[in-house]
């Protein structure tokens, strides 16, 4: 089969046919010179390659960080998810078994704590974090796992400080993977969870608005964060019901600090009641703080998948497979609420349509 975008845009390019043949892009031609048996009308709309979520909670059967694969993935306009340490080691191979299912892409960081989020404060206890079976699922979902999740505030570590991350820092090492740490209420101070942090971990959160954040007392970043991104450690949005300010975003574009990809955070919860509700609504508040769109839209493309070190997923390319999401960007007005309850209304808004994986086109 071959199905053919008709007319969509691409960011920086000229209005194109996409051809698709047998689920692998064929060639990019010139608007109506696309031939083949399906048809989807892209006029209007913008072709990129396939939104990928770096921070989401897909575990359906977890309170309540949890939800389906496909609710928060290709009905969101989002072609490859990466759950971000719902599950520890005890849950993993549940996870793995039910991505296999889904038609959206599922990577995973695994939770240091066996238990996962089967509780909140999954690493107030140092006996739910094993290094053999850390070890023994690393090994057995090589392919699954990007690396290894600490969630490091006050209400998960509770009275161990910054030992779990010291042990996250030491399993990372010895396993050759990258750490996502969650930053949120302290202690532990931001600067300590910070300085653990080396080239290619993840800090996540890191616009959150709560006291113990990236920001000075002037409104100046840390020295401890300007440090880590010396170092190579990377920003991540995870807006989450909690964990996204207006004004820090504002803070950090003053300060010429750009996240290197917007995640969502999202979950049942924030999906159906707020403050994310999507991708497109997340993607749309960047845009409404000056980002230009091309920025925008690769920060949740290019930027996340060259992180993976899958840049297949962050492009378009003849003779590779179509991983595609098409969206508009709408002029309208859009209330917008970050996670402080601030309000404020975008005059134009991103809006996913749907995309193209295994092959197929699925609306959104």
């Amino acid at each position: 089969m071959e199905l053919v975008l008709r007319n969509v845009k691409l960011l920086g390019g000229q209005p194109a046919d996409i051809v698709i043949r047998d689920g692998i892009t064929e060639r990019i031609a010139p608007a109506g010179q696309g031939k083949g048996s399906q048809y989807v009308d892209g006029t209007g709309l913008y072709a990129s390659s396939g939104w990928i979520d770096l921070h989401v909670h897909a575990d359906p059967e977890l309170e309540p960080y949890g939800d389906e694969i496909d609710e928060i993935g290709i009905r969101q306009g989002v072609t490859t998810i990466v759950d971000a340490g719902s599950c520890g080691a005890d849950r993993i191979g549940r996870l793995f078994v039910n991505a296999g299912r889904a038609q959206t892409r599922v990577l995973a960081f695994l939770n240091i704590s066996r238990i996962g989020l089967l509780r909140t404060d999954e690493l107030s206890s140092l006996e739910w974090i094993e290094e053999a079976k850390i070890g023994e699922a690393v090994r057995q979902y090589a392919d699954f796992i990007v690396g290894l999740k600490a969630r490091i505030s006050r209400s998960v570590v509770k009275e161990q400080g910054l030992e779990p991350l010291r042990l996250a820092r030491r399993f990372a090492d010895t396993y050759g993977l990258p750490l996502m740490v969650h930053i949120g209420s302290g202690p532990p101070a931001i600067d300590e969870v910070l300085h653990l942090l080396q080239k290619k971990d993840i800090v996540t959160h890191f616009l959150n608005g709560k006291a113990n954040n990236v920001f000075g007392a002037d409104g100046k970043p840390l020295q401890a964060l300007l440090d880590a991104i010396d170092r190579g450690v990377h920003l991540d949005v995870g807006h989450g019901t909690a964990s996204f300010s207006f004004q820090a975003a504002e803070l950090a574009r003053q300060a010429g600090i750009k996240p290197h990809t917007i995640s969502t955070d999202i979950y049942r919860g924030n999906r159906l009641n707020g403050p994310v509700y999507g991708m497109s609504d997340t993607l749309t508040k960047f845009l409404l703080l000056g980002y230009p769109l091309e920025e925008v839209i690769a920060m949740a493309t290019s930027n996340a998948a060259a992180w993976l070190g899958r840049p297949e997923l962050g492009r378009i390319r003849a003779g590779e497979p179509a991983n595609l999401t098409l969206f508009a960007v709408e002029n309208g007005v859009k209330k917008l609420t970050d996670s402080e309850g601030e309000e404020r209304t975008a005059d134009r808004y991103i809006e996913a349509k749907g995309v193209v994986v295994n092959g197929s086109f699925i609306a959104c």
